[in-house]
């Protein structure tokens, strides 16, 4: 049991964990975090929007967990789309909220940078309020859309100014999510938890590979993850026409696993590179077919730009392919040599001849795959896994439940829980 203390001799608390931008439990990061406060005793709830082909119940028990979904539909047209969903999501949250009742902690994760304001109409009510900074918005901002240091930029950045002010404790993905929550946000250095994420071991590990997956080329290339502006998927297709056209390379079949804003228009810009032959695009798949699709990859691709949120951000593929086992080829940010380590190589920032190159090289030499696939599964085993992440998501509740009195204190009736309908 991890803590210091069970369920079974202290009162019972109760944490509040609100999601804007995925469903749980199909947001991992959050679905660990959520069995690991349950562990320790908490009373775990959630409100988060409702999936599309998953977690589509309006209310939900799962393993123990409370989740409360609304509905919730996806900004499109510019500024006026994200207003629209925000304000929706924020008008839900505070409805499903006042139905949860009282908590001890209210726990927030971005994006967007505001979900402060239902955190501030709790602390209020008594909680203590956790802020678990999946992204930095100011970064995402720069980065996705391009638009420069505009309006709408100082407006971000004045949201997660009052979001860090808001908050009793921050939990920061990786050091450089920390550096900047010291530095930027004013936080006291041991206010600042890291909270890594990391993969499911228990759902991810190598099966047999399946040759036929190959398409019937010696080698496959796998890229797993979202597919949005900044996500570098056009610069793994364009690296990947190099490796055909300039290195003679016709001995891959590439599989992209994933959705995102961007996904039709990679497979056209796969069309236009000549690509649809040798790469194919599955959308989202089951675990069970993404395992099968990575146990059988000789290579995985990262193909992350640097721009301002990708040089700090951790990357959920790069761990999920460590954790299988397999090499990575990757552009050189700064928290991607942090994970992956010598599990992967690196092509100079956006450089995608060298990481057409670095994939031809990868293929040609099956024992230095092999060594860096163990070197992978041994970081996720050890410095990265998930262990440690659960130690330090409880030393910040405590900090952040410090001297306060559960609400379950003042609610004898609260182990008679009402089933959900």
């Amino acid at each position: 049991m991890l803590g210091d203390t069970t369920s079974a001799d202290r009162p019972d608390r109760r944490a509040l964990i609100l999601v804007e931008n995925l469903s749980v439990p199909f947001d991992r990061r959050v679905w660990q975090e959520c069995t690991t406060l349950r562990d320790a005793g908490w009373d775990v709830h959630v409100i988060c929007p409702r999936g599309v082909k998953r977690d589509t119940e309006a209310e939900a028990e799962i393993d123990g967990v409370r989740i409360h979904r609304y509905p919730l539909r996806a900004a499109t047209g510019g500024p006026a789309g994200y207003l629209r969903e925000y304000g929706s999501a924020l008008w839900h949250t505070v409805r499903l909220a006042r139905k949860v009742g009282p908590v001890d902690v209210v726990h927030a994760c971005n994006p967007p940078d505001l979900l402060f304001l239902p955190a501030l109409w709790l602390k209020r009510r008594g909680a203590r309020f956790v802020f678990d900074q999946h992204d930095l918005v100011p970064e995402l901002y720069l980065s996705r859309f391009g638009r420069g240091e505009d309006l709408l930029y100082r407006a971000v950045c004045a949201l997660e100014r009052l979001t860090y002010r808001a908050a009793d404790v921050v939990l920061a993905t990786n050091e450089s999510y920390r550096d900047v929550a010291v530095r930027r946000g004013g936080r006291r250095p041991e206010d600042v938890f890291v909270v890594r994420s990391a993969p499911d071991i228990d759902r991810f590990h190598p099966v047999p590979p399946e040759p036929e997956l190959k398409g019937g080329k010696p080698h496959l290339l796998c890229y797993l993850g979202v597919m949005g502006p900044q996500d570098g998927v056009d610069y793994a297709l364009r690296a990947l026409a190099k490796l055909r056209d300039e290195f003679g390379r016709n001995d891959w079949h590439a599989v992209f696993v994933g959705a995102g804003d961007t996904f039709d228009a990679m497979v056209e810009l796969s069309r236009r590179l000549g690509l649809s032959e040798q790469v194919e695009f599955t959308g989202r798949i089951a675990d069970a077919d993404l395992v099968r699709y990575l146990s059988t990859a000789d290579v995985c691709l990262s193909p992350d730009p640097h721009n301002p949120l990708n040089d700090v951000s951790t990357m959920n593929k790069v761990l999920e392919y460590m954790v299988m086992g397999r090499p990575i080829v990757s552009f050189d940010l700064r928290e991607a040599r942090v994970s992956a380590g010598d599990a992967a190589v690196y092509a100079p920032a956006n450089d995608e001849a060298e990481f057409a190159k670095l994939i031809a090289l990868l293929l040609d030499d099956p024992e230095k795959r092999a060594q860096m696939g163990e070197t992978g599964q041994e970081r996720i085993s050890g410095p990265l896994s998930w262990r440690n992440s659960q130690r330090s998501l409880l030393a910040a509740y405590a900090a952040a439940s410090r001297d306060r009195t559960p609400v379950s204190a003042n609610r004898p009736d609260r182990a008679r829980r009402r089933p959900l309908h």
